[in-house]
């Protein structure tokens, strides 16, 4: 039996051994939004398979629909025993006549997550969001 069709016999069998667990992209799990005094204050959960410092979630971000970064929270270590986590950022003011805001997550390997959170300012929540006013 030749080389290559050896290999192509023990292809399946590689396919069997276990394989180490590899972090993918940031999910987000929840996102609020607590408005105060006319100021929105954030906090979001995220999950992510951190594996330690090659490998982790390390920031997340609230941005208009334009890409306006109205919040950013960095995260300085990796969670690899608290999973999910939830971090609050810095309260922003929202522009006038922004409808909506975008929530993104970000890992040291792949960088901003295809997963994001589309919050409609106009509504009390959505799937993975929900909106306090304190007036």
């Amino acid at each position: 039996m030749s080389r290559p069709c050896r290999i192509l016999l023990l292809l399946p069998l590689l396919l069997l051994v276990p394989q180490p667990l590899v972090a993918g992209g940031v999910e987000i799990v929840f996102a609020e939004l607590r408005r105060t005094d006319g100021q929105w204050q954030p906090s979001v959960t995220l999950r992510h398979a951190d594996t330690g410092w090659e490998h982790y979630a390390d920031a997340w971000r609230v941005t208009t629909a334009e890409g306006e970064v109205l919040s950013h929270r960095t995260l300085y270590h990796p969670h690899v025993a608290e999973q999910p986590f939830t971090r609050s950022g810095s309260a922003f003011s929202l522009p006038p006549g922004t409808a909506r805001v975008i929530v993104e997550a970000r890992d040291t390997v792949h960088g901003w997550s295809e997963d994001r959170v589309e919050i409609d300012i106009a509504l009390p929540s959505g799937p993975r969001w929900q909106l306090f006013d304190d007036r």
